[in-house]
């Protein structure tokens, strides 16, 4: 079994760009010094996790759901109650992992036995609920949550910023506990990545597609598409606990914004749509490009709007100012659909067929 399960990026523009991407991520802390740069790279690790196994559910599977965030939440919640209650160490943070996966297995079977029975928008409809209802239990449940304040926690001593792995500095990085926490996060989710990737080119995967192409006739073939949705629906549901539970360690934090904001569902969404659905190297793109742009398109547009005033252009400065960069944001994701209906993937390897 080779790492990429034997699916490579196809085509040399798609193998370059996301070569550079994973490259950026390795080498973050030496290439990109400063702690918003290393935070864009943490999230950017986690938000592929995430949107890679939310692609397993809705690429593969063809399956809609909206409860993807209520695990991320739940893996983010394990992790930080756990650390807050026990304190700092590798066996609360462990047993807060264990126990998030339980009982995500726990919801993510009842969703697929459930609710999978009933078909696409009464589905989504009936996981939004879910989620919903997750969400305002974690705000009200103050005293074991935090509530809306959440929960701050330590982590264990390797991980904390005055940690010094060594005196001296590499490349001009010194290496502390930030720093091994990132590369924690990162060779977590990767290694997690790689397993997704082998899931779904595996026979499980092809029936999977199968099921979304023509559930009538997979099933007139003799396979089970209620086990398989299911078991697709649990692994997803897995892949999105350890993602927040990387998240959560990462910010040492854990509340309702963070967690369990039905925001982070519809980022998730985009970023599928936009990297390209049923290709789990658009997970990579689309996260990779989506948290870019969310950090540093304000930032752009402030400097835009600064240059436009100062050379006295008209309408220009309202126009680019920094409190307007959602609407251009969401204006590049619809363009990108639009010229892109199959995902950057899916347009990279069209050019790449032609040539």
């Amino acid at each position: 079994m080779t790492p990429l399960s034997g699916d490579p990026p196809r085509g040399r523009a798609l193998q370059a760009l996301i070569v550079l991407i994973v490259i950026a991520l390795a080498l973050a802390p030496f290439l990109f010094p400063g702690a918003k740069a290393l935070n864009v790279a943490a999230k950017t690790c986690v938000m592929i996790l995430l949107v890679a196994s939310y692609d397993l559910l809705l690429g593969y599977a063809g399956v809609v759901s909206f409860a993807h965030v209520m695990f991320f939440g739940v893996g983010a919640y394990g992790v930080g109650l756990m650390l807050y209650a026990i304190g700092p160490s590798w066996a609360a943070l462990a047993l807060g992992l264990l126990a998030a996966a339980a009982l995500s297995l726990l919801l993510a079977l009842a969703i697929g036995l459930f609710s999978l029975r009933v078909q696409s928008i009464f589905f989504a409809m009936v996981t939004l609920a879910v989620a919903y209802a997750f969400n305002v239990l974690a705000s009200q449940l103050s005293e074991l949550t935090g509530g809306e304040d959440g929960r701050s926690f330590k982590v264990p001593d390797l991980l904390q910023p005055g940690f010094r792995l060594v005196h001296d500095k590499v490349f001009g990085v010194a290496i502390t506990g930030r720093i091994l926490t990132y590369y924690l996060v990162f060779a977590i989710a990767a290694v997690a990545f790689l397993m997704l990737l082998r899931v779904v080119n595996s026979p499980f995967g092809r029936v999977l597609q199968a099921i979304r192409e023509n559930p009538f006739r997979a099933e007139a073939l003799g396979y089970r598409t209620m086990f398989h949705r299911t078991l697709a629906t649990c692994l997803s549901a897995l892949g999105a606990t350890l993602a927040g539970a990387l998240f959560s360690l990462w910010l040492r934090y854990v509340g309702p914004d963070t967690a369990l904001s039905f925001s982070i569902q519809v980022d998730v969404l985009v970023m599928v749509v936009v990297g390209g659905m049923g290709s789990l190297y658009g997970a990579i793109i689309g996260a990779a490009l989506f948290v870019f742009a969310e950090s540093y398109l304000q930032g752009a547009m402030a400097g835009l709007s600064q240059a436009a005033a100062g050379a006295g252009l008209p309408l220009l400065p309202a126009l680019f100012h920094p409190d307007r960069w959602l609407l251009w944001l969401g204006l590049a994701f619809v363009l990108a659909v639009y010229f892109a209906p199959t995902g950057i993937v899916g347009a990279l390897k069209a050019d790449a067929g032609r040539n």
